[in-house]
């Protein structure tokens, strides 16, 4: 660009003498950077005569485009700075649904407020999903159910989600009693879609407990599920950070079982994250800890 700024020098004041002051060089540099920019393009640019520095026609076309160019490179090198300092940028994060319907919000909010020109990129998928998207580069972070495949991963643990039983207020167990592995034999469940990481957990759970569940219907997000529950009348075990401020549904807890995953936050092996994807992840993991 140095290059071209000394031509548009010569453009704007119509004297070698006068834009060499203005960029603060000697009248020679100013004259071999001008020789050096019209060998490159194959193209005499400037008409040197008594009346000062002229362009020629192709030196016009030139100007034209070099204002462009300049003025491009110039927004660039602020959108670069900006993103150093926090001031923009973009987060690339995915996630399951309990971590796009209850984590993600609460946390990307907070951070917005102290960097408001934070965008963010939001995908939804399932953990090995999100985990095959950071191996890759599509996403920069991902907050996942472990274990992942985590050889080409680094991975931070960020919090263990607790998995409980909810219930229509009217259905029989909703007594606030807790109940037994026993009593949830044949009773109808909707569950989570059959091969997501979350569904694997609770059927292995249970069937440590001597208990299969009659699953009569497989929805994706936790907010579906707790609906049916309230609509269908039916049992759900679901993330208790979905069931804290419901009303129309409540907790049953059940003796003896006790259900929980832990969930990550995922990087790149040996990828440079960008400053705000790395603010972010560490802004995530105090979060966890609040």
């Amino acid at each position: 660009m140095t290059l071209m700024r000394s031509f548009l020098a010569v453009a704007d004041t119509g004297s070698i003498t006068e834009a060499a002051d203005r960029i603060g060089v000697s009248q020679p540099a100013l004259t071999r950077r001008i020789q050096q920019l019209e060998n490159y393009l194959g193209a005499e640019l400037v008409a040197r005569g008594r009346q000062g520095a002229t362009l020629t026609e192709t030196g016009k076309t030139v100007e034209a485009e070099g204002r462009l160019l300049v003025g491009r490179y110039d927004q660039l090198r602020r959108q670069v700075a900006a993103h150093q300092g926090l001031e923009g940028g973009t987060v690339r994060i995915g996630g399951g649904a309990t971590a796009v319907s209850f984590v993600l919000p609460q946390a990307i909010a907070a951070f917005q407020d102290d960097y408001p020109g934070i965008r963010f990129q939001v995908k939804e998928a399932g953990s090995s999903e999100v985990a095959s998207d950071v191996t890759s580069g599509r996403l920069e972070l991902g907050l996942v159910t472990l274990p992942v495949q985590a050889r080409e991963l680094e991975l931070r643990q960020f919090m263990d989600d607790h998995i409980v039983l909810v219930a229509r207020h009217d259905h029989p167990l909703a007594t606030g009693d807790p109940t037994t592995v026993d009593a949830l034999a044949g009773l109808a469940f909707v569950g989570f879609e059959a091969g997501s990481a979350i569904r694997h957990i609770i059927d292995a759970a249970l069937r440590d407990a001597g208990v299969e569940m009659n699953v009569v219907m497989e929805l994706r997000s936790i907010p579906a599920i707790l609906r049916m529950v309230a609509t269908t009348g039916n049992l759900a075990f679901v993330s208790q950070l979905g069931v804290d401020k419901r009303g129309d549904v409540q907790e049953i807890p059940v003796q003896g079982l006790e259900i929980k995953r832990r969930l990550a936050i995922i990087a790149g092996r040996g990828m440079r994250l960008s400053p705000a994807a790395q603010a972010f992840a560490e802004r995530l993991s105090e979060f966890a800890s609040l």
